[in-house]
Order: C-alpha cells, then structure tokens, then sequence
C-alpha cells in the first residue's frame, strides 16, 4: 500500500524522537519530566524505563490517530476533499510535539531550557500554520471550529473559517511574541481564547442571519427585504 509522503515525513519525526530518547537515556535521571506548569516548572515525571520514551510514545499516538481519522470520516465530511491541507496540519502538529519532546529531553539531562516562553513561541508557529490553511478546511468532525450553526450551512462554515483563519494567524503571532518576550499564561490564554470564542460567537450570529433572510417573506416584487 502506496504511504503518502505526510505520512512518511510524519512517521520519521516520530522515529527521530524516539532516537533522541534512546540516545540520551542514560543521561537522563531516574524521573524524567514529562509535563510542565504554567510557569515553566516541571510538575510531571515518570520513572525509567518509560518515562525518556513518554513524549514520544505520545507522538506516536498522535500520528495513528491523525492517520486513522481520514478512514472513519462519515461520507459528506470526507477529509479527502481537502487532503492537501490536512497533511500540512499533521505535518505541522507532530513538528511542534518534535519540538517539546525534544525542549523536555535536553531539560531532563539539565540543559537549562526556559519552558513555557520555548513552547509559546512553538505553540504560536503552529498556529501560524494552522491559520494560513483554515479558510480551505471543507465540513468534517475533525478539524475547524465545529459548532451547531457551521455544520448546519457551508455558507457559515465558509464565513466562520475565513475569520477564523485571520484570528489564528495573530493568536499565533501574539503567542510566539509571548515567547520570545516572556509576556506569560495571560497571554497564551487570551491568544486561544480569541482564536476560538470570537469564530464561535460569530458562527451562531452568522447562521441567524442567514437563516432569517432565507425565512424572510419576499416583497411582492420577488426580492427579499436585507437581513
């Protein structure tokens, strides 16, 4: 069976975490962090042998599911109809558990590693990413802002996916300048909160629109009064 190159390309980032724990194992303490707070302080650990292998096995899991996801998709949400833009998205999501997994590791053996202004800056690229690719999502119950009123109308998930799309970009921005300059939690927070609520809010606005201009009476002329 052909693999696709998202899938192959995905599959090494995978493998290239899992060398990076085996190589530096025994360097690594008997408890390897494997979550850090807020503040950047780690608030996780797993004993030896799993914990060095934790983050990767994490990835793994990660590509399986995003492997698997096209498979299941129920016909009418297909996520062939815009494969293109899904296997950057994978691409893109197991790059930045690359780059935490591999912020975790080089910390575990005490290279000093500032976490949270590291995995904002992260998190704020892979935002970017997302952002740039968001208008081309097509309906499906995977990815996107999946909201009652989007999956109701192509014309609002349309709509709703197009700001979205802008909004994503600068929460992304927002976040990687939180990492470079240390801005905090607040910032991480109000980026996603506004790359999410506001698309969301907007949907539902956006539906009872269009659903009322559609219920509209027309004039006797034929057209239909503005909603």
């Amino acid at each position: 069976m052909k693999i696709r190159r998202a899938n192959g390309l995905s599959l090494g980032l995978v493998v290239v975490a899992l060398v990076g724990a085996a190589t530096l194992y025994e360097r690594l303490p008997e408890s390897t962090p494997t979550h850090w707070n807020a503040d950047g302080r780690a608030d996780g650990f797993m004993p030896k042998p799993w914990g060095p292998f934790f983050l990767p096995i994490v990835m793994a899991g990660v590509y399986l599911l995003l492997t698997v996801l096209p498979r299941i998709s129920p016909r009418g949400y297909r996520v062939e109809r815009f494969q293109g833009v899904f296997d950057i998205l994978q691409v893109a999501i197991l790059a930045f558990l690359l780059w935490v997994t591999a912020l975790g590791l080089l910390s575990g053996v005490g290279i000093p590693i500032t976490m949270d202004r590291s995995i904002h800056a992260g998190a704020g690229l892979l935002f970017v990413v997302m952002g740039n690719f968001m208008g081309k999502l097509t309906k499906n119950f995977f990815i996107g802002i999946r909201t009652p009123w989007t999956l109701a109308s192509d014309e609002v998930w349309s709509r709703t996916h197009r700001l979205a799309a802008k909004l994503t970009v600068l929460a992304g921005a927002a976040l990687f300048l939180s990492g470079l300059f240390g801005l905090g939690s607040p910032a991480l927070l109000g980026a996603i909160g506004v790359a999410i609520g506001v698309p969301v809010v907007y949907s539902y606005v956006m539906y009872r629109r269009i659903e009322g201009f559609a219920n509209t009476p027309p004039n006797e002329d034929g057209t239909h009064r503005s909603a």
